[in-house]
């Protein structure tokens, strides 16, 4: 039994790709994915609820609000998708980042610029598929610490405070 999981955690929005990461997962059946969000609130989280809970490595959860389990679930996963892109700097990709997790993330602007470049990026499903497949434990290893060097240095209060403070 593979019990290493990829793990996504979104509101279930069509910018937020998960019809992407659920298609290639459909096809790429060797890992498992577990994406957890609001899969009752709108017509596409309905439809993609129940065109893909019938594969056995696809995982729907509801959200999950407790910060102390989600980041356990969080910090046991194998890879983080992160599939926004429309935004700015994501939270739930900074949380992911401090846990040192390895990232693959939707391949805009913003998720380079939060991440300085140094994840892996997808732009479609074949794209994330491709990643999937040719990714090794040292590469991820190498992306899980530069995730979490890059979150250490830039992604702290007293860095942000000053930022504004400057800014104003």
């Amino acid at each position: 039994l593979n019990t290493s999981y990829a793990l996504t955690v979104c509101r279930i929005e069509p910018e937020n790709n998960v019809h992407l990461i659920l298609e290639a997962f459909s096809e790429y059946k060797s890992l498992n994915i577990v994406i957890i969000g609001n899969w009752s609130n709108s017509q596409y989280g309905r439809k993609l609820k129940e065109k893909f809970s019938q594969f056995g490595n696809i995982f729907l959860l509801d959200p999950i609000y407790e910060q102390k389990t989600l980041n356990q679930i969080r910090s046991n996963c194998y890879i983080y998708i992160h599939g926004h892109s429309a935004g700015g700097t994501n939270p739930s990709l900074v949380e992911a980042m401090y846990l040192g997790l390895p990232i693959m993330a939707y391949d805009v602007q913003y998720n380079r610029e939060t991440t300085q470049g140094k994840a892996l990026y997808f732009k479609d499903k074949n794209e994330l598929i491709k990643l999937l497949k040719k990714v090794d434990e040292e590469q991820l290893q190498t992306i899980a610490h530069s995730m979490f060097e890059v979150a250490k240095n830039n992604y702290i209060w007293e860095k942000i405070a000053e930022q504004y403070s400057r800014l104003f």
